[in-house]
């Protein structure tokens, strides 16, 4: 038999825990008088700064950025089609990201908990030096996975020997697939302010890469 061309796909994926937790959350006051509703937003900020330092001091949050002051003004419209006075809205804007889950689930709990502090959502990720090492790991394994799928093929066409001729990220063999490797973070979503026991749970975090190669067969 001739020289034969195969082409194939090699895939891996992994799930591993997350390792950080990044959590956004926003300071927000209301009302009709803008310098109140400027100090009541700046005030209300403070104790949720503090709590965020504390625990950068304690190790068990690694960064945190806080946006700048915000003001808007809204003039809502009444029943009968008139506009009525301005409505001012301040707000603030948080992001921590926690080493320690636990210590962050337990300070979400809290903070729920605080008047004018909303919850937004949380990222879940890995450390840099744990992403670059996965990326690695799964690439390596879908570059077997394809050698092991062409030289599968080469043997039921009865051909003994199997030559790399190209591999690739999906995508750049074949046309019209994205590329990868990639890594799927999941989210964690809003929980209800004052619920009595809220549980954060890292979710997994699947790490996969896909390749494509040619072989020669013969």
């Amino acid at each position: 038999m001739s020289e034969v061309i195969i082409t194939v796909r090699g895939e891996h994926e992994v799930h591993v825990a997350a390792e950080r937790a990044t959590v956004h959350l926003t300071v927000v006051q209301e009302g009709s008088d803008r310098q109140s509703v400027v100090d009541a937003a700046l005030s209300a900020a403070t104790p949720v700064r503090e709590s965020i330092t504390t625990r950068k001091e304690s190790g068990a949050v690694t960064e945190w950025s806080s946006r700048q002051l915000d003001v808007r003004a809204d003039r809502p419209w009444s029943n009968d089609g008139k506009r009525l006075a301005p409505v001012y809205r301040a707000t603030v804007d948080f992001t921590a990201t926690f080493a320690d889950i636990s210590e962050m689930s337990l300070w979400a709990t809290e903070l729920s908990a605080w008047d004018g502090v909303e919850l937004g959502y949380t990222e879940w990720l890995l450390t840099d030096e744990t992403a670059t090492r996965l990326e690695s790991e799964v690439a390596t394994e879908a570059v077997n996975v394809a050698v092991t799928r062409a030289t599968a093929y080469a043997k039921a066409l009865g051909l003994q020997t199997v030559t790399p001729l190209e591999i690739a990220d999906r995508g750049l063999i074949s046309a019209g697939s994205p590329p990868a490797p990639k890594m799927a973070r999941a989210m964690a979503f809003d929980s209800a302010a004052g619920a009595p026991a809220m549980e954060y749970a890292g979710e997994d975090i699947t790490v996969s890469a896909t390749v494509e190669a040619r072989f020669s067969a013969s």
